[in-house]
């Protein structure tokens, strides 16, 4: 399928001078970023700085806090009307000396960003798993917010996240816990996915992996009646 001819022919009129300057500056960060991806000293897009993983009466939670900045390429798509979407993943997998581990528990979210610019403001969704399409979100929580920093705030913690049942990861046992986050480029239109391979200003990632032991959730407080 030859990409390039098809949006040629759709395209009758010619492109208003904002959104061609964008594609132009979109073009050339493509070209900048293959030249550079191979140089020394490329800073680390995103980093995880906090994460937490407890056992409570209801199944594992995980908060964790991710520190990125965004890169002003994202941040011109993102006024241009183009959403996007950021994908958190967490597994649990237990030792087995004698094949590969096995993965006993894992959890996913999909969450988009995008602005709106009728109301000048952020939009923020959330939704259990992962998507194929922006179609197919089916979000969990709706919030919209006054400012890009304070959109990103939201997106960069997540606070007790349900990653698995208590019956999955039995106490006295050590597991590795893997966590990712990431902008999925995949949902993304298809020209913005060309060329992007090798883009180190569209590569907002973080993963980090280390052994866990969960210990037996702490027994809720005593009632006074109870006590007596």
């Amino acid at each position: 399928m030859n990409t390039t001819a098809s949006f040629t022919r759709c395209c009758k009129k010619p492109l208003p001078d904002s959104l061609a300057g964008f594609w132009l500056r979109l073009l050339l960060a493509a070209c900048l970023g293959v030249l550079m991806a191979a140089g020394p000293g490329r800073v680390q897009a995103a980093e995880i700085t906090q994460l937490r993983v407890e056992r409570a009466d209801d199944g594992v939670h995980l908060s964790a806090a991710v520190s990125f900045a965004l890169p002003s390429v994202v941040e011109d798509a993102l006024m241009k009307g183009i959403p996007m979407f950021f994908v958190v993943e967490a597994d649990i997998y237990r030792d087995r000396w004698y094949w590969t581990d096995l993965r006993v528990a894992s959890a996913a979210r999909t969450i988009r960003l995008a602005y709106q610019p009728l109301t000048r403001r952020w939009r923020v969704n959330i939704a259990s798993g992962l998507i194929s399409s922006s179609g197919g979100l089916r979000a969990t929580l709706n919030q919209n917010y006054e400012s890009l920093a304070e959109a990103l705030s939201a997106i960069q913690r997540v606070a007790r996240w349900k990653i698995a049942d208590n019956a999955d990861v039995p106490a006295d046992t050590v597991y590795r816990l893997e966590f990712s986050f990431r902008l999925d480029l995949s949902q993304l239109p298809r020209p913005f996915q060309i060329g992007m391979a090798g883009l180190s200003e569209w590569n907002i990632s973080a993963q980090v992996k280390e052994r866990l032991r969960l210990e037996p959730a702490a027994p809720g407080p005593q009632s006074t009646e109870g006590a007596r």
